[in-house]
C-alpha cells in the first residue's frame, strides 16, 4: 500500500534528505503561507515534554508562482529564520525540517502544502515500519500545550484502533489585540462548539470538530483513503469526511491547540474571514436550534428502525417536521432508502449505510435548506444557550461564559 501511495497519490518526491530516526513515531506537519511569527509555534512544539516516541515537525512554507513580491519576501525572510533557529534547536528526539515550495497557481493554498508535509511525513514514518504512526495537522500562527506530543502518542497508544482524533482547541479570548476582535472570536469558537454538540443533540453518529490546525490521523489510514486534497480552503473538513466514518474516531481532550484570532484574507471562510466579518457587522447570525430538534425526529426513526427490509413502510413522514419532508424530497429519499436496504445484510450494515449516505455533506445541506426555507438564523449566544437548557444546563449570562461552560463539557467528555 504504502509503495503505490507514494508512486500514484503523493505530491511530490522526498525532499528530507536526512534518514529518519528509527524510533520515530510522530510528525507535526505545518503549512506556512506568508506568516511573519513561524518562530513562536516552534517555540511552543519546542517546549512540549518529549514523548517516548522520536518525533519530527515538518514546515513546508509556500507561495504560488504568481505571489505578490511582499509574500516572496515575507517568505523569504521567514524561510531563513526557520532554518536557522531549526538548526540549533533541533534535538535526536525532536526535529525541525524546513523546506520551500512553489506552488502552481491553480492549485497553490493550504491544502496543497498541507498535502506536500502530510505525504513527506506519511513517507518518513513508513521508512522505519512506523505505518501506524502519528500524524498530526498544526498551523503556522498556532500554539500548544506543554503535552500536546505526549498527549497525542497516549491517546494513539490507548485508542489502538482509532484511525484518527479531533484535538481539543481554545482560542485566546484577551490579550494584545482590539477587544472587538476577541468578542469576534468567542462568537465564532462558540459557533464551532454549537454546530457540533448541535449534531450530537440531533444524535448524529459523526460529530465531531474538523479544523485543520487540530488533528491527527494514523499514516497507513491517511495513505489509503486517498490523503490529502488540495482545496484551497475547507480541506480539513473534507479530509476529515474520509476518516471519521471510518468509525472509532476520537476526539483528544487532555491537551490543547491555541489558534490565532488575527484578521484574514487567505480564505473565504474559517477564523481569520469569520472574526473580519463580525468587525464589519458587530453581530454572528448562526443556525436556528429548531433545525436541530427537526433533525432528531429523522435520526430517531432510522435508529429506531426494525424491519430495514421494509424501512420505507416502518418510516412514518407523516410524523415528521415540515423542514426534513421538504427536504427529503429534493435528495429522491425514498429510492435511495429503498437501494440502501437491498444493499445491506443486517440492521447494523443498513444503519452504517445510511450514515454513509447520509454523511456530513449532506447534514449540512439538509442544515443550509431548513435555515433558508423554514428556521431563519439567529444569534449565536440565543442559539447556543437554548442548546444549552435543552439538554438540562443552566447558560451563563454572556456569550464568553457560554463558551466557556462549552469547553468544560468538550474537555470533561
Amino acid at each position: 500500500m504504502s509503495k503505490l501511495y507514494f508512486e500514484r497519490y503523493a505530491y511530490r518526491d522526498a525532499f528530507i534528505k536526512e534518514p529518519p530516526s528509527p524510533n520515530l513515531g510522530l510528525v507535526v506537519t505545518i503549512p506556512c503561507f506568508d506568516e511573519p511569527d513561524l518562530i513562536s509555534s516552534l517555540e511552543s512544539l519546542k517546549a512540549c515534554q518529549p514523548p517516548d516516541c522520536d518525533a519530527e515537525v515538518i514546515i513546508v512554507i509556500n507561495e504560488s508562482r504568481d505571489a505578490s513580491d511582499n509574500i516572496k519576501k515575507q517568505n523569504s525572510t521567514t524561510l531563513k529564520a526557520a532554518k536557522e533557529w531549526s538548526s540549533e534547536y533541533s534535538t535526536a528526539k525532536l526535529k525541525f525540517f524546513i523546506h520551500y515550495e512553489v506552488l502552481p497557481p491553480k492549485h497553490a493554498g493550504v491544502g496543497l502544502a498541507r498535502k506536500i508535509a502530510m505525504d513527506e511525513a506519511a513517507r518518513r514514518l513508513d521508512q522505519v515500519g512506523k505505518n501506524d504512526g502519528i500524524i498530526a495537522c498544526f498551523d503556522a500562527d498556532s500554539l500548544c500545550d506543554s503535552n500536546y506530543l505526549v498527549a497525542l502518542e497516549e491517546y494513539f497508544k490507548t485508542h489502538p484502533k482509532s484511525p484518527g482524533c479531533s484535538i481539543h482547541f481554545e482560542h485566546p479570548l484577551e490579550g494584545a489585540e482590539n477587544e472587538n476582535i476577541y468578542q469576534a472570536i468567542i462568537d465564532y469558537e462558540l459557533f464551532l462548539r454549537y454546530y457540533v454538540h448541535a449534531l450530537k443533540f440531533a444524535q448524529y453518529p459523526h460529530a465531531h470538530q474538523t479544523i485543520g490546525s487540530s488533528m491527527a490521523v494514523r499514516s497507513n489510514i491517511y495513505q489509503k483513503q486517498g490523503g490529502m486534497n488540495k482545496r484551497n480552503a475547507g480541506e480539513d473538513f473534507y479530509f476529515l469526511q474520509k476518516i471519521i466514518p471510518l468509525g472509532l474516531f476520537g476526539d483528544l481532550n487532555k491537551t490543547r491547540v491555541i489558534p490565532s484570532p488575527r484578521i484574514s484574507d487567505r480564505v473565504p471562510f474559517g477564523t481569520g474571514k469569520a472574526v473580519k466579518d463580525w468587525l464589519s457587522n458587530e453581530k454572528f447570525m448562526t443556525y436556528n436550534y429548531l433545525i436541530f430538534s427537526d433533525l432528531l425526529i429523522l435520526i430517531e426513526s432510522i435508529n429506531s428502525s426494525k424491519d430495514f427490509k421494509n424501512v420505507i413502510s416502518e418510516l412514518d413522514g407523516t410524523q415528521w417536521p415540515a423542514s426534513i419532508n421538504a427536504f427529503l424530497e429534493t435528495v429522491d429519499f425514498e429510492s435511495n432508502i429503498e437501494r440502501i436496504a437491498n444493499n445491506s445484510g443486517s440492521l447494523g450494515a443498513f444503519k452504517s449505510n445510511f450514515y454513509q449516505w447520509f454523511d456530513a455533506f449532506k447534514v449540512l445541506k439538509y442544515v443550509h435548506f431548513a435555515r433558508d426555507h423554514f428556521h431563519p438564523n439567529i444569534p449565536i449566544y440565543e442559539a447556543a444557550s437554548t442548546l444549552l437548557k435543552m439538554n438540562g444546563i443552566t447558560p451563563a449570562s454572556t456569550a464568553k461564559e457560554v463558551l466557556i461552560q462549552y469547553r468544560e463539557i468538550d474537555k470533561s467528555s
